[in-house]
Parts: C-alpha cells; sequence; structure tokens
C-alpha cells in the first residue's frame, strides 16, 4: 500500500510539473502567436467593446517638452492644435497643457468646464513641462527612436515609442506648408520607401507623421525637391 501511494504521488507530481512546464515554454502559445509576423487579427474588429468599457475615451498621449512655449507655438501655430486646458503645479514643479485638433469656440470659459470637456476629447496630447527644463543645454527627452539623449553610456536605444500622427487633406501642400514655418523633416513625402506621408519633428524631436485623409497618392517633387522614384525603407528603430 505504501509503495502504490509513492508511485501514485510521483505520478501526479509528473503531470503537475509536466502541465506547468507546458504553459511556460514558448511554444505553448504557438497556435495563438504569430507566425513569420502574421496570425489572425479578425476577432478584434467584430462584436462589441465589452460592456464596461463603453464609455472609455483614448483621451491623451503624454510628452515630456523642455520649453513649453515652442511646443504650443509648435503645435498650435504650425500643426493647428487648440491650448483646451492647463493646470499648473508648483509645489510639484511641473505645469501641463492639454492641446486638441478643435475649434476655440468649443472650449468653455471656466477651469471646471475646460476640466470637464478636456476629459471627453479624443485625441488630446500632454504636453509635460517640468519647471526649470528650459535652461538646460541641449536636447533633454529621449524620442524612443535611435536616440542617444538621456542614456547612460551616450550609446543609441532601440526606443519602443515610435510618434504621433495626423492626417491632411494633402500631405504634399501641408509639407510646403511646414516647410516654409521652419519645420525640420526626418521624411519628406517622397523620400524613403513609402511615398506619401511624411515625418517632421517638434520642438524637443519627437516625430509627428503626417498621413492623407484619402488614398496614398504620390506626387512627382515633394518639398525637399525629392523625386518620387528615389529612396528606401529605413527602420527609425535602430
Amino acid at each position: 500500500m505504501k509503495a502504490a501511494k509513492i508511485a501514485i504521488n510521483y505520478l501526479l507530481t509528473s503531470l503537475i510539473v509536466s502541465s506547468c512546464t507546458a504553459f511556460s515554454t514558448p511554444n505553448a502559445m504557438s497556435a495563438t502567436e504569430p507566425k513569420n509576423g502574421q496570425f489572425d487579427v479578425s476577432k478584434w474588429m467584430t462584436g462589441d467593446r465589452p460592456q464596461e468599457t463603453k464609455d472609455y475615451v483614448m483621451q491623451q498621449t503624454m510628452l515630456r517638452v523642455k520649453n513649453p512655449k515652442k511646443s504650443l507655438e509648435f503645435y498650435c501655430d504650425v500643426v493647428g492644435f487648440k491650448l483646451v486646458m492647463y493646470r499648473e503645479f508648483p509645489q510639484w514643479g511641473f505645469t501641463v497643457y492639454f492641446v486638441a485638433p478643435t475649434d476655440a469656440s468649443n472650449i468653455p470659459a471656466t477651469p471646471e468646464e475646460q476640466w470637464q470637456y478636456c476629459m471627453n476629447l479624443p485625441g488630446c496630447i500632454e504636453l509635460t513641462w517640468n519647471h526649470g527644463s528650459e535652461e538646460e543645454e541641449g536636447m533633454l527627452y529621449n524620442t524612443g527612436n535611435a536616440d542617444s539623449t538621456g542614456t547612460a553610456d551616450g550609446q543609441k536605444v532601440k526606443g519602443g515609442f515610435g510618434h504621433i500622427g495626423i492626417t491632411v487633406p494633402d500631405v504634399y501642400e501641408a509639407c510646403e506648408r511646414f516647410k516654409a514655418m521652419g519645420c525640420e523633416f526626418q521624411k519628406s513625402p517622397n523620400s524613403g520607401g513609402m511615398k506619401g506621408l511624411a515625418f517632421v519633428k517638434d520642438p524637443d524631436g519627437y516625430l509627428v507623421e503626417v498621413l492623407p485623409q484619402g488614398p496614398m497618392v504620390s506626387k512627382p517633387i515633394d518639398c525637399m525637391g525629392v523625386a518620387a522614384e528615389e529612396g528606401g525603407y529605413q527602420d527609425n528603430s535602430k
């Protein structure tokens, strides 16, 4: 009897260990993991949202900025957003500015109403200014794109963050305007392998992708004089 119990315990232990090992190995999820960069995503495009999330809003992306005046000039005067709300926190040494693609007539008058409006407005950018950062030399924040800013060893890192993006009626016309306003381009519409889209840099070096609101089209020459047949793809994360 004792030998039988030992055998049973050994068998149960072996089964438990085998089960745990199976779920902890990379092959355990192979049926649902991407293979060669491809997997079935259709289930996330159909059906209802979870009931508990029906009122959730994708409200903001936060970017730390060195100089808030320069950042507001870029996002409001160049990109065309409006300052929806701002809050100062002198006790903690920072101020936040929420900008969004909306009209001034939509922005309420009181701080309380502005908060309510802002928190229900999709697509805001929260520009966070840590007081005193504007006095530091050089670039301050890592943009996530093959950037050495802020790293301990001064080496470039393969970042996770890539860019934010806007859509416009005509990418080529928008980029002519951006160039005239002094914007720096990471990619003009015809450079690189993908034609008809662009990347401009904000004052802190964060990338803003510029995409068309309609079909992807190319024009023979872009704002930087690059012909449509030039260029090749480059992974900016490296």
